[in-house]
Formats: C-alpha cells, sequence, structure tokens
C-alpha cells in the first residue's frame, strides 16, 4: 500500500501540513487555514471569497471564516464588490501585508526544507509532473 502514489501524495500531504501548522501558529499565531487565506490575498487581491476558497484550496465555509478572522485581527479588509451587490472583495491592509511578507518567507523557507534534498532540475520535473496530475485529476471531476 505504501508505494501507491496516492498514500504517497496523501503522506507528504500530512507530513508538510503538521510542520508547517506548527510554523504558522509558532511565528505568527496563525492557523494554517488563516496563513493559507493571508498567502492567497497577498498573492492576488482583490479576491471574492469564492476565488479566496480556490486560490487557498479551501471549501467556501472555511474561506469565509478564515476572511472573518483575518478581518477582525486587522489583517484584511473586506469592501463591497463593484460587481457583485451581494459579495465583497479582501484585500491586505498595511498590518496585512507587513505579515504576509512573512508568510511567504516562511512558505519558501518550508518548501526549502522539504524539497531542498532535490536538484533544481528535479524540482522543476516533479512540479511539472504535479501540474500534469493536478490537470488530470481535476479534468475527472
Amino acid at each position: 500500500m505504501d508505494q501507491h502514489l496516492t498514500w504517497r501524495l496523501h503522506r507528504i500531504n500530512k507530513l508538510s501540513d503538521k510542520l508547517s501548522s506548527d510554523a504558522y501558529t509558532q511565528e505568527f499565531g496563525l492557523p494554517v487555514g488563516e496563513a493559507r487565506c493571508l498567502a492567497a490575498i497577498g498573492n492576488f487581491a482583490p479576491l471574492s471569497v469564492k476565488d479566496l476558497a480556490a486560490r487557498a484550496n479551501l471549501n467556501k465555509a472555511q474561506a469565509s471564516r478564515a476572511a472573518q478572522a483575518l478581518t477582525e485581527r486587522g489583517l484584511v479588509s473586506k469592501q463591497a464588490s463593484p460587481l457583485d451587490g451581494r459579495g465583497v472583495v479582501l484585500t491586505t491592509t498595511r498590518k496585512g501585508h507587513k505579515l504576509w511578507t512573512g508568510v511567504m518567507a516562511l512558505i519558501a523557507r518550508r518548501n526549502q526544507e522539504i524539497f531542498g534534498c532535490l536538484s533544481g532540475a528535479e524540482r522543476r520535473q516533479l512540479g511539472a509532473m504535479l501540474d500534469r496530475l493536478i490537470a488530470q485529476a481535476g479534468s475527472e471531476s
């Protein structure tokens, strides 16, 4: 069983999530979902909650709760969407942007810790293969 690709992907995901979650909490006092949302908002703002969910790989309810928590912490601002009267768009505040910089540095460090055993060529090759697997799995859903 431990040689099946799906099991191995799940295992690396669990290991990575646990270590990343601990790091987000220790360094920034953020749960992993909020840290992912802050990273997504900082990279792709302005975002609707629906777009945030897709970018942070969360469901809409999780993204909404994380966005609300980030807003309450003064890290994200919500404004009425100019395209959807019932929707909102999310952007980082000045304080949020500063924290986003730290979160992105942590993400880069975590990627180096996890993938540092691979050469640059191997990382690019793995990235291309993962992109193909994601596209394949996405076309089946």
